[in-house]
């Protein structure tokens, strides 16, 4: 405190005496900015005085460091390319050495994660940032063993929360358009904990600061992952805006760095599946081409396609010529695997699932309250114990539920069982097999899945019209 003193009263007679140009002032406004930068993100440890000494080998060294890290020309000077460069928004994670309480290169000992959203910030609405984390873990979890599951109460591996300047970890926030956000390596406490800086504009586009983007970026932090000068790499780190979000994806060098900490995952999802002794069929990951593919259960879902098998799920719409495969816990952390059932009833917006005697009701990625509930609660007897396969045509508000060789048919409007079923599928769906394992309906057909096959029928003539394979929805 008596040096800073000191250099007030000395600076006083000076400051009055000689006041600053604009040029000079500019020239102390770059050199606290670079001086800021280097302190926050390369471990520089000076003093005013030294900095402003333009003979420092120390400041030199620093500065090339920086700038070869970045992509720029290591020249060692404050050049305009320098300091464009330390005003972009970037991560608050330094790129050079660590947080000082995280020596080494830690990793998450378990294959298995949680999340817990903390807050939410007032730019986006509670599902829009939920969506946006959701498929920020997705990118990892894709080319990793890695799974995530999300978390409501309590304290998970990661927890996520939005803040603004000082927040308890000694890493103040510091405003809107620099620090976006930090993230911490894995580990117990605060440990793989990510912080957003509410100061930021938060948007689902690139009209502000794209949350998704930012959040896969510091969940790579959180998995141990530290910055890449690749200016390609979701590693890099400052922020570089975008609008083709549906074309992301991560450079190799993100999936080189992630996998030499946790390995490729389980096996590929273009590799055929094939079923041995030891491994029970549905334990592997399945693969969208393999001829033998069958499916648990399809629905739609606000004008895409869900392809259920195993604990996965393939999404298909209109606007994506290449399906999307996801875990179904990635999504929907409290509905459970291996589906027997789905379908939508679109003027409830709402998507049911079934898996034994229960069933779920899904809107978006939300879960809704009260499930699941009992099968027999919608009218079947009680010598049903589970639903093979389900469809509402949202034309005439009817339901259709498949069991064995019989169907039932569900009235939507009033919410109960009709009169006169079960039926035989064979009467009044002639030519489909009777064992029925999804059931989709599309373009004024239906299309009825057996296995690896699946049979097109037109209601219309009440006649089966093609018999495809089942992945052909998925663009084999």
């Amino acid at each position: 405190m008596m040096h800073l003193a000191f250099l007030v009263l000395l600076c006083l007679p000076v400051c009055s005496a000689y006041p600053l140009s604009g040029a000079a002032k500019q020239e102390d406004s770059n050199r606290d900015l670079a001086q800021q930068y280097l302190e926050n993100y390369y471990n520089l440890k000076t003093d005013v005085k030294q900095f402003r000494r333009k003979e420092s080998n120390l400041i030199v060294k620093k500065i090339q460091q920086m700038q070869k890290f970045l992509g720029l020309a290591a020249t060692g000077k404050l050049d305009s390319d320098t300091l464009e460069v330390m005003r972009k928004p970037r991560c608050g994670v330094p790129d050079v050495g660590h947080f000082h309480t995280f020596p080494g290169i830690p990793k998450w000992r378990k294959t298995h994660l949680t999340y817990r959203i903390m807050n939410y910030t007032s730019d986006l609405p509670g599902d829009a940032v939920d969506s946006a984390i959701e498929k920020a873990v997705i990118v990892w979890e894709e080319v990793t063993p890695l799974t995530f599951s999300r978390l409501y109460e309590g304290e998970a591996d990661i927890m996520i929360s939005f803040a603004v300047k000082e927040h308890g970890d000694f890493y103040s926030f510091d405003g809107s358009g620099h620090s976006l956000a930090h993230a911490y390596p894995p580990g117990p406490g605060l440990y793989g904990d990510i912080h957003f800086d509410d100061d930021e504009h938060w948007t689902e586009d690139a009209s502000g600061t794209n949350l998704f983007f930012v959040a896969a970026h510091e969940l790579g932090h959180s998995l141990g992952l530290f910055h890449s000068a690749n200016t390609e790499a979701l590693m890099y780190p400052l922020y570089n805006s975008f609008t083709e979000l549906t074309r992301f994806h991560l450079s190799q060098d993100d999936v080189n760095g992630i996998q030499s900490l946790y390995g490729p995952p389980p096996a590929s999802t273009e590799e055929p599946l094939v079923p041995t002794k030891s491994v029970p069929s549905g334990s592997r990951t399945p693969a969208k081409c393999d001829p033998a593919l069958s499916f648990d259960a399809i629905s739609t879902l606000r004008g895409e396609y869900l392809f259920f098998k195993d604990r996965y799920f393939w999404r298909r719409s209109h606007w994506n010529s290449e399906p999307e495969f996801h875990l179904i816990s990635t999504f929907w952390p409290s509905l459970p695997s291996y589906l027997d059932a789905a379908y939508e009833v679109n003027s409830r917006d709402t998507v049911f699932i079934f898996k034994g005697n229960e069933f779920w009701a899904i809107r978006g990625n939300e879960v809704q309250a009260g499930y699941p509930r009992g099968i027999h609660t919608l009218g079947f007897p009680p010598t049903i114990r589970k639903i093979d396969a389900a469809v509402s045509d949202k034309e005439k508000k009817k339901t259709y539920f498949f069991v064995e060789d019989k169907y039932w048919r569900f009235d939507e409007n009033s919410q109960s069982m009709e009169q006169g079923f079960p039926r035989l599928i064979a009467d009044d769906f002639p030519g489909v097999e009777p064992k029925v394992d999804a059931v989709l309906q599309a373009f004024g057909f239906f299309y009825f899945f057996s296995g690896s096959s699946q049979f097109e029928f037109d209601p219309n003539a009440r006649m089966v019209t093609r018999i495809l394979k089942s992945y052909s929805w998925l663009h084999c």
